[in-house]
Formats: structure tokens, C-alpha cells, sequence
């Protein structure tokens, strides 16, 4: 087997703390952070003088991770899109949820926005997009019982 699990999925966002508090109101859990800088930074980046923070969230049952970084240096030379979301390259991370109007409402507060509506399929599941910190898209299912 070449594969035996996904470690995590980063994002770069601009404001670290909100990003944060973004993804613990969703209900995730805070491994950690740190700053990083240095050589083996700089070349696994491919940018010279990487100064970066990072924070681990990860889901209650601990199986899935994500990383939030924001860079400090070098300067960003653009800024991620916020295209539609059947633009293909376009990201998304989807979570399973108990209840997809309860995490809508209180991730609201975080500023999150509706993509299109909360959709039904058939009586299985409940199932939206929001973006979310520097425009992620996040999708949150319900398995409907």
C-alpha cells in the first residue's frame, strides 16, 4: 500500500485567531501551534525567508486534521479566488454535522455566508456550502435518520 492515511488539509488565511475561532465553533478541537522559520521551511515552501505561524485543528474523533497558516513573510503575490463552487481547483472541505442549521447559525457569527440553500436529498441527508475564513469553501452534511 503506497497510502495508509491523509494527514491533514492546510489552509493559508490572513488572520490566524479568527480563522481558528472559525473552525472551533464548527467543533473542532485545537492540537496546537506554532511558529516556523528557517532553511527546511524555506525549501519545503520554495520561497526564501519564510516566517509563518501555524495552528492544528482537528475533528473530536481525531482522525482528520487542519492546518491554518499565516505568513508573514515574503509578501503573498495574490489573492485566492472566490470563484463558484464547480470552478474546478476550487477547494472544498466537508464535515459531517448533527445538525446543519445549528452549525450554519453559530458559524454565521464568524462570518460565514450561505453559498446557495440548505438542500434536502430525498430523506437521507441535509446538506449545504458556506464560505468560510478568506473564502473556503466548507460543506456540512447531515445524515438525516
Amino acid at each position: 500500500m503506497m497510502i495508509y492515511r491523509m494527514d491533514h488539509v492546510g489552509v493559508v488565511v490572513e488572520d490566524l485567531a479568527a480563522a481558528v475561532a472559525f473552525f472551533v465553533e464548527l467543533g473542532l478541537e485545537l492540537e496546537g501551534e506554532a511558529a516556523v522559520e528557517g532553511e527546511w521551511v524555506d525549501q519545503l515552501i520554495g520561497l526564501d525567508g519564510v516566517r509563518a505561524d501555524l495552528a492544528f485543528v482537528r475533528t473530536p474523533d481525531g482522525h482528520s486534521r487542519v492546518e491554518l497558516s499565516t505568513f508573514h513573510a515574503p509578501a503573498a503575490t495574490g489573492v485566492a479566488p472566490r470563484a463558484p463552487v464547480n470552478t474546478p481547483g476550487i477547494p472544498r472541505i466537508t464535515f459531517a454535522v448533527d445538525d446543519v442549521h445549528d452549525v450554519l447559525h453559530r458559524l454565521r457569527a464568524h462570518g460565514a455566508e450561505l453559498v446557495g440553500e440548505v438542500a434536502q436529498y430525498a430523506n437521507f441527508y441535509r446538506y449545504c456550502y458556506v464560505r468560510g475564513p478568506e473564502g473556503l469553501i466548507i460543506g456540512l452534511v447531515e445524515k438525516l435518520d
